[in-house]
């Protein structure tokens, strides 16, 4: 067995930040990832804006989570840690109005990848293609390669396997049948960071892709404000993202058009105009939110001053499901916290270590996936080299 040797299974940015740590700690490092090639989920997720972390203070950023361990790991290694890291390895960044962290002008995300990748070879790392896990224990991994099983010697072991949202990018979740084997404690994986569809009553189609600017969405306990979009089935957007959790436990979760604006003056408007329609023109309620309105309420009810006024404040989403795991940003379910130590390493596994998004945390966007991500990384990392 080499002397103080990792096996890193996953190249994204979890898997990346782990290796990092430990080749700049003098450990032999070597990569693997089923694919041809590294991060393709990491250079997926730029599609949609490349945003890298948030500005948000660390007391209100560690809240985003659902989970102690990643909370920890973030107060560990924090925003600030980050985009000093980045900064490091050559990559600029801004924060833009909302706190979202970007790559300055004109750095793609395959750059930020090209980076950190350059970066790594300084330290001489490893980087092994189209190896499939097969199994692993304390000290070994068998990894498929073109229809050939290796055994190789570890002295530890990361894996960062991922989720199961967009599988083209090779974030599958198929290493859940290994681990339920293993009877290493598992949720099933659900969507996260998902638009909603609606209940099959409701034709949206002459709405798709509009806009519905400035609104509320919240629950009893959870509220977001920002802009929404109409889909053909149903609504997308951060606000509806971040109520994700209360659609799957069942709360019911509505729409305010005009959080700024009093019922009572909403109810006055509207019955001194000549009509409902004209009252919330008078509003200043966009055509979209009107239009919008007219689609999800029964006709009897926006032709009624008070529930209309009502319906502004208030307005229920009709949810039926998620959109389908393969097309959400990112999912919850994967390792059970109840399976891994706060340093991430398996209870029932010596020696092997769970990172990133294959473990059982939910966050919202705007930065707060890919922090929790490469802290969880950093965390296992750090726990190695300062413990072996």
């Amino acid at each position: 067995m080499k002397n103080k040797s990792v096996a890193i299974i996953g190249t994204g940015p979890s898997g990346l930040m782990a290796g990092t740590v430990l080749a700049e700690k003098g450990w032999n490092v070597t990569f693997f990832d089923h694919k041809k090639a590294p991060a393709r989920k990491f250079l997926v997720a730029g599609h949609g804006g490349f945003n890298l972390t948030n500005t948000d203070s660390l007391s209100s950023f560690i809240e985003k989570f659902d989970r102690q361990h990643i909370r920890d790991a973030v107060a560990n290694f924090t925003n600030d840690n980050f985009r000093a890291f980045l900064q490091k390895i050559g990559v600029e960044t801004y924060a833009g109005s909302s706190g979202k962290v970007f790559p300055i002008k004109g750095i793609k995300p395959i750059m930020v990848l090209t980076k950190w990748l350059e970066y790594l070879d300084k330290f001489n790392v490893d980087f092994q293609y189209e190896h499939k896990l097969v199994d692993f224990s304390s000290e070994q991994l068998k990894m498929e390669y073109r229809d050939e099983i290796k055994t190789l010697p570890f002295s530890k072991i990361i894996l960062a396997l991922g989720g199961a949202s967009w599988t083209k990018t090779g974030s599958t979740g198929e290493w859940l049948d290994l681990f339920s084997q293993k009877k290493i404690i598992c949720n099933s994986f659900q969507s996260s960071n998902s638009g909603v569809v609606f209940q099959n009553r409701f034709d949206l189609k002459p709405l798709e892709g509009q806009y519905i600017k400035n609104c509320k969405v919240y629950s009893n306990s959870l509220e977001r404000f920002g802009d929404i979009t109409i889909t053909k089935t149903g609504l997308e957007g951060a606000p509806i993202y971040a109520l994700n959790k209360e659609f799957r436990i069942g709360t019911l979760v509505y729409i305010d058009f005009k959080p700024n604006v009093t019922i009572e003056k909403i109810s006055k408007t509207i019955a001194q105009a000549k009509n409902n329609t004209d009252g919330l023109r008078k509003l200043k309620l966009s055509k979209i939110a009107i239009s919008f309105l007219k689609l999800i309420l029964e006709k009897e009810d926006f032709k009624n001053p008070e529930i209309l006024a009502n319906r502004i404040k208030k307005m229920e989403i009709p949810f039926a499901t998620f959109q389908p795991i393969d097309k959400v940003i990112s999912t919850v379910g994967g390792v059970s916290f109840e399976s891994v130590l706060p340093t991430f390493e398996l209870l029932s596994v010596s020696n092997v270590y769970c990172v990133g998004e294959m473990l059982d945390w939910d966050a919202p966007t705007g930065g707060y996936l890919i922090q929790a991500c490469v802290a969880s990384g950093y965390s296992a990392g750090e726990s190695i080299g300062n413990h072996s």
